[in-house]
């Protein structure tokens, strides 16, 4: 009995390393019904993950940021009517609506067949395999890459290089990728690289290390900068977002006082903090006004 019990003990644990070989085969993507993904990776195989509810954000609802969205508008529609349109990097500050107007770009065009597929950084090692999936598909796709940053060496940030311009096989007409960072350049920056540049001529001659960094930013077409706002851009966010949340009645000199003294805080004047502010102001007055 005790050898049965050994056998059948044995047997389980084969069949639990066999399981980890042997994955369930997953069901493909609805991409006609479902607007946005997650790559995913399980056991070395990635797949697809469905994101049923995703952020509902307007472009309406994204205040300060006016050139940025049309840009962002213009280069979206000339995509999804299959003429020529760039990649897209979002660099500057922190919460002032970078990864946001992506969401709302998706809210406003999926029913015209805009898909968008969020990528994480260390997942970018694997974009040929994603983009291959895009092929003879109806659909247009934006990789969302989010809050990008890389170190030197990073395999993924060779990928993203490669797959943005320079790889052998060229990326389907269906494919952009848009990306937002707090960094420029997506690598870090030391004020050593900037001392080794040259000025030969009248002409600047970067590093080699500054050449490197350049490369890869200079492969998104179209860059867009986002910056703090000033005081009174935070406020109108602020008040916007008061309005939009259903409080009618404000008074604005105590809650912009209260608006500045969160910012200050904070450390921040940005749309998020004004978000936040105003989801907090909004509802403790209803609280007391219960």
């Amino acid at each position: 009995m005790s050898d049965l019990q050994n056998f059948l003990e044995r047997a389980e644990i084969l069949l639990t390393r066999l399981e980890n070989y042997f994955l369930p085969s997953t069901l493909p993507p609805d991409w006609q019904n479902v607007t946005a993904f997650r790559w995913r990776k399980q056991h070395g195989q990635g797949e697809f993950q469905a994101i049923y509810r995703p952020h509902q954000i307007d472009l309406q609802d994204l205040q300060g940021i006016d050139l940025q969205k049309q840009i962002c508008i213009r280069n979206t529609q000339q995509f999804l009517r299959r003429l020529p349109a760039n990649n897209i990097l979002l660099w500057g500050a922190r919460g002032t609506g970078k990864s946001s107007l992506i969401k709302a770009l998706l809210n406003e065009y999926s029913h015209q067949g805009l898909r968008l597929i969020e990528v994480e950084k260390h997942d970018l090692i694997d974009l040929p395999d994603i983009v291959n999936t895009f092929h003879n598909r109806t659909e247009c796709f934006v990789i969302f890459c989010d809050d990008l940053s890389f170190e030197q060496d990073d395999a993924s940030y060779k990928a993203l290089k490669s797959a943005l311009d320079g790889s052998v096989s060229a990326a389907p007409d269906n494919v952009l990728i848009y990306a937002t960072s707090n960094r420029r350049h997506l690598l870090p920056e030391y004020k050593k690289e900037n001392t080794d540049t040259l000025l030969i001529n009248g002409e600047i001659h970067h590093a080699e290390a500054v050449e490197e960094k350049i490369s890869l930013s200079e492969r998104f077409g179209i860059w867009l900068s986002f910056y703090p706002y000033d005081q009174n851009e935070y406020l109108a966010i602020v008040t916007y977002w008061i309005k939009k949340l259903g409080m009618i009645k404000i008074d604005e000199t105590v809650m912009q006082e209260a608006a500045l003294q969160w910012a200050l805080q904070r450390g921040s004047r940005s749309g998020r903090s004004a978000w936040q502010f105003a989801r907090d102001w909004v509802g403790r007055h209803a609280i007391m006004e219960k």
